[in-house]
């Protein structure tokens, strides 16, 4: 008897039939200690265990006869070789036939019983089975090839799939009993059998009907580990934490909600109750804000901040990327600017393309904007990097926009209160604590935002720790962008496009996947285009951005962009989140079939942010059925969580996660579309759990299983 977690520290090559020179393949493919190859699952099952009389077969269908050899013989026409037996048994004869294997002459002499599993047919009028599995019938061990439900798996490298079903009957034999940590209770409420039975019958059914309990139960302690280890990182994060309970009256945020120029949508309404509860509590907030691109999240991260400014905290917006922190700080600026709580007056600084803004008398919000290139603030005419540096740690400055510079060292806030990080999947772990680390009094409420919508499975077992709202409601008078395929050939039809938007005023985006040409890869390429539609549209002014560029080089792009210096802007996935340019209103997106799902309707989003409808023009010529389906499913829909969940079936669960977390990997049997109703178990089940039993010290092999998945130090977690 051995535990799930004692096998993850048995290799693969102390079994027999493998060793080292066949463990060598299996551990390149992931499959290293007895553990994983248990979760090595089969791909299919033959089903033999139907062993009828010679003189009752079913011709065309696999059975296993019982029979002696009778007769065997090897014959070699030209170069191939012929092995031929008779068979009987008390009813009747079958001819057996082998091509190539002269050595099984020996091996079934006359008087052999055997086992002989395949499909018989009928030829000349008398029965043949050919090449059939044979088992030699009075051996003490267990049959595992005939006369019963066998499994299938896929070779792996140059281990045969025989090898590996050996080696598989060996180690479930040797490891069973196989202990379950998970309490009866639990399991006998959901109908789910216990942990050995799971293993041995999903390896070895009696019956087909076995396979599906037993493949559920496994699924299912996938998931519970997953979600014991968020439950109890939730745990300490709710109780390690110095949290600050905030009372603010809500004046700043009242104010500056009744400063904009529309209403809030019920949604955006619903998110801002949510949030205010968490900031009302006494431990920190730990938030996953989803929304749609322009439906509205920064009006409601501005409003979070404004509770913590009035009462005396500072606020910092983290952004991946410099175009996007500058568009934070413009936007943050100019909705404050229209709720009358920006300084009187002030004026932009010129490298940041953005009009003077004046405010006018009440309450005035400082903010700041720091990056790897830029240092600015809406109080000041300029700035300088020591200047805002020494604000942030006075508190003069009440919001502070940035990228990465926002961690680094000599950045030191006076009371950061609210922190907020977009597009989080652009950020690790430890760049959020990074930033958490630069208040000193309290650990600081954390708002995460993205725009890419993540499907409800993928949201519970990446982002299963934080609580979850959603922006699910667009604001009145967004017409959805209309999306069209175009083939290479139709491309002409996309350049007249353009040509005819620009005419009217407006402007355009062409997004290639490559920046410069590559001779391994067929794609477009940023550079070559952006000369390419210079000289194709020498009537139009062509600007270029990739992420080579330096960061002072593409701010100043995007200004001329923003500006309206540039009427067509050739770009690669750099302007992906954030960039918001009203005036623009087609977006080209060259070699689409190139990129994802969530992708590309990220890059769609950059269009039709104004007053005038959007238009994307895909440019494909796909190769893959996947690459059309995915251009199927962007003109059919603007929804990004029916897209979100369409690029989840189309590219599977291990491309969408990409980087995966610690854990996630451990997901080998499940799958994220087929097992929500599991999946919603295992997370009530764990979350229950660690609520009685905080740091797991009743439930200690849950707790080992936990240390082995997460594959780290982690003793934190586990405090009771």
């Amino acid at each position: 008897m051995a535990t799930l977690t004692r096998l993850a520290e048995v290799p693969v090559s102390e079994i027999k039939w493998l060793g080292p020179k066949n463990s060598a393949p299996l551990f390149k493919a992931g499959i290293r200690t007895v553990a994983d190859l248990l979760h090595h699952v089969p791909r299919t099952y033959i089903d033999r265990s139907n062993k009828p009389r010679l003189d009752r077969v079913v011709l065309d269908t696999e059975v296993t006869i019982i029979a002696e050899v009778k007769k065997i013989n090897t014959r070699r026409p030209k170069k191939v070789s012929i092995t031929e037996a008779i068979i009987a048994d008390e009813t009747a004869t079958l001819k057996v036939i082998w091509f190539n294997q002269p050595y099984l002459q020996k091996r079934f002499p006359v008087g052999t019983e055997a086992a002989f599993s395949g499909t018989v047919t009928s030829r000349n009028g008398s029965l043949q089975m050919a090449n059939p599995v044979v088992e030699l019938l009075g051996d003490d061990q267990e049959s595992i090839v005939t006369g019963r439900i066998v499994p299938v798996h896929p070779q792996v490298g140059s281990v045969k799939p025989w090898a590996i079903l050996r080696a598989m009957h060996i180690a479930l034999t040797r490891s069973r009993p196989i202990p379950d940590p998970v309490p009866a209770e639990m399991l006998e409420r959901k109908g789910l059998i216990s942990r050995d039975q799971a293993f041995s019958d999903i390896h070895f059914p009696e019956s087909l009907e076995r396979v599906d309990p037993a493949r559920n139960r496994l699924v299912y302690d996938e998931f519970f580990r997953l979600e014991l280890s968020l439950a109890l990182q939730k745990r300490r994060q709710m109780e390690d934490a110095t949290g600050f309970a905030h009372t603010p009256s809500g004046e700043l945020a009242d104010r500056f909600i009744a400063g904009l120029p529309y209403q809030l949508t019920g949604a955006q309404v619903r998110v801002l109750v949510e949030i205010g509860q968490d900031l009302r509590e006494p431990h920190p907030m730990h938030r996953l804000l989803q929304g749609e691109v322009g439906s509205g999240k920064t009006v409601v991260a501005v409003a979070a901040l404004l509770n913590g400014v009035e009462g005396g905290w500072q606020g910092a917006i983290m952004a991946p990327t410099e175009v996007l922190a500058v568009q934070h700080y413009l936007g943050v600026t100019g909705l404050l600017a229209q709720a009358s709580l920006s300084p009187e007056p002030f004026a932009a600084p010129s490298d940041l393309g953005m009009d003077s803004l004046f405010g006018t008398e009440g309450p005035a919000v400082h903010i700041g904007i720091l990056t790897g290139s830029t240092a600015a603030a809406n109080y000041r005419a300029d700035v300088s990097r020591a200047d805002l540096l020494a604000d942030v740690a006075s508190g003069q400055v009440d919001i502070l926009v940035g990228t990465h510079a926002l961690i680094q060292e000599g950045v030191q806030f006076h009371r950061l209160g609210i922190a907020v990080v977009d597009e989080q999947h652009r950020f690790g772990v430890s760049q959020r604590v990074k930033l958490k680390e630069k208040a000193d009094e309290i650990d600081p409420d954390l708002l995460i935002m993205t725009a890419t919508p993540i499907p409800r499975t993928l949201s519970m077992t990446l982002y299963g720790d934080l609580d979850v709202s959603i922006i699910d409601e667009m604001p009145p008078g967004r017409t959805p962008v209309r999306t069209k395929v175009l083939s290479r050939l139709e491309e002409a039809l996309a350049w007249k496009r353009i040509t005819a938007e620009v005419a009217n005023g407006r402007q355009a985006f062409v997004v290639c996947p490559l920046v410069e040409d590559s001779p391994k890869v067929e794609a477009a390429s940023a550079t070559a285009e952006f000369h390419r539609l210079s000289a194709l549209m020498p009537d139009l002014r062509v600007g270029l951005i990739h992420g080579q560029l330096k960061p002072v080089e593409k701010e100043a792009v995007m200004s001329a962009f923003r500006a309206g210096e540039i009427d067509v802007l050739v770009a690669t996935t750099v302007i992906e989140v954030g960039i918001d340019i009203p005036n623009a209103t087609v977006m080209v997106i060259e070699d689409a079939d190139r990129f994802g799902l969530s992708q590309l309707h990220q890059l769609r989003g950059r269009v039709g942010r104004g007053r005038h409808r959007g238009l994307c023009l895909l440019i494909a010529d796909s190769a893959t059925e996947d690459g059309e389906e995915r251009l199927a499913a962007m003109a059919a829909t603007t929804d990004g969580f029916v897209l979100a969940q369409e690029d989840l079936r189309i590219r599977g669960q291990g491309t969408v996660f990409g980087a995966r977390q610690s854990g996630v990997a451990d997901l080998k049997l499940a799958d994220l579309l087929r097992d929500l109703d599991l999946l919603t178990a295992a997370r009530n089940d764990a979350f229950a759990i660690v609520d009685r039993d905080p740091g797991l010290a009743e439930h200690p092999e849950l707790a080992e299983e936990v240390r082995a998945m997460l594959g780290e130090s982690v003793d934190w977690l586990f405090k009771s």
